[in-house]
């Protein structure tokens, strides 16, 4: 799936009490930049007044928290062209809150981008208001038909520009930040970067080839991501291409990474690592550990490709216990080690350079 450059249209994102949990990535994500969307407001009650930037990562970005929908409005002086769930709920699931502030937002004029698995075009109540107040229901994760879709072909071997995936020990990682910053950190350097985007928060950030993997049917996963990486080096042909990871190699819930290094025949990872995090999330109290960064290292080259990175997610540990971490795995690795969030991805810029080189 392939975008022109978009143009920002303006939007508040609705957070419900779960902006400073991992369910709130989406918020996170446009909240840290979008060249879609022109956030406006965040709505999360437990937190208005502050500045979403602040609340998330010590960084002012002038997006305001606001308690409800009226009061972003009031905030914004017109009526926003998008609201935009900004949430993962359990299951992906649409609940009675967000349909009211879905219904509200629609009432109000705003048109609605969802990236929950239950469509809000489904909604027979939703989709009559809309109707009536004739705006836009984008489901991002509702599924394309069939024929729209791509089987793998192996045109991948033709491809001119070297790929790196950037995948993680676990989900929620904070993957497609890392991917994200990285782009701009390359383009910044004057190595031409794109993007592909696997999740709807990467759509929504305005990436301009990729597809939302977990709303594919397996079948067409491959065909899909081949299609996507094929489609930006005919059209674009940059320099390198950054694939942003799904869940984890070695997930029990749901393992994904193979289709990036097989079907994409991407060479390259950065792997994201949750330092201090001991288990897959969500499944603590079963007891199903994380395996070590060796032991994934190891597994990525069995597959064909070498880890040329790793980014430490800083969510699982305090600032002290991560720079020891970082210190720890460059020594045991001999690789690169970065904080992402906290150093930025300019360290990473010689390793991808060095890496398109070879």
């Amino acid at each position: 799936m392939s975008f022109p450059a978009p143009m920002k249209h303006t939007a508040i994102v609705l957070a419900n009490g779960r902006y400073m949990t991992p369910n709130g990535k989406t918020a996170h994500g446009l909240v840290r930049g979008s060249d879609r969307f022109d956030v406006l407001a965040v709505v999360e009650p437990v937190l208005a007044g502050q500045d979403a930037g602040e609340a998330l990562d010590g960084l002012h970005r002038d997006i305001p928290i606001v308690a409800s929908i009226d009061d972003a409005l009031v905030l914004a002086g017109s009526t926003p062209d998008f609201c935009v769930v900004g949430i993962a709920t359990h299951g992906g699931r649409l609940t009675e809150e967000l349909r009211k502030l879905i219904l509200e937002a629609v009432d109000k004029g705003m048109s609605i981008v969802n990236g929950l698995h239950d469509a809000a075009s489904d909604d027979q109540e939703i989709a009559r208001a809309a109707r009536e107040k004739n705006v836009e229901l984008i489901d991002l994760r509702k599924p394309k038909p069939k024929h729209e879709l791509h089987f793998w072909e192996g045109d991948i071997y033709s491809v001119r520009a070297p790929r790196i995936a950037v995948l993680g020990t676990d989900c929620a990682l904070g993957k497609r930040t890392t991917t994200r910053l990285l782009v701009e950190a390359l383009n910044a350097e004057g190595i031409r970067a794109e993007m592909i985007y696997t999740g709807q928060t990467g759509w929504m950030q305005g990436a301009r080839y990729g597809f939302v993997l977990d709303s594919v049917v397996n079948d067409y996963v491959s065909g899909e991501l081949e299609h996507a990486i094929v489609s930006c080096d005919r059209e674009l042909n940059p320099d390198v291409m950054i694939l942003e990871g799904q869940a984890a190699l070695r997930n029990p819930s749901g393992p994904c990474g193979a289709e990036f290094l097989l079907s994409a025949d991407a060479k390259g990872v950065i792997l994201q690592h949750g330092a201090g995090r001991e288990f897959f999330e969500g499944y603590e109290k079963q007891g199903y550990r994380i395996p070590s960064l060796q032991s994934e290292i190891e597994l990525v080259a069995f597959y064909g490709a070498r880890v040329l990175a790793v980014t430490l997610n800083n969510k699982s540990a305090t600032p002290e216990t991560l720079r020891r971490y970082q210190r720890e795995y460059s020594e045991q690795l001999g690789i690169p080690v970065l904080r992402i969030l906290e150093q930025g991805a300019g360290g990473l810029v010689p390793v991808v350079r060095q890496f398109i080189r070879q």
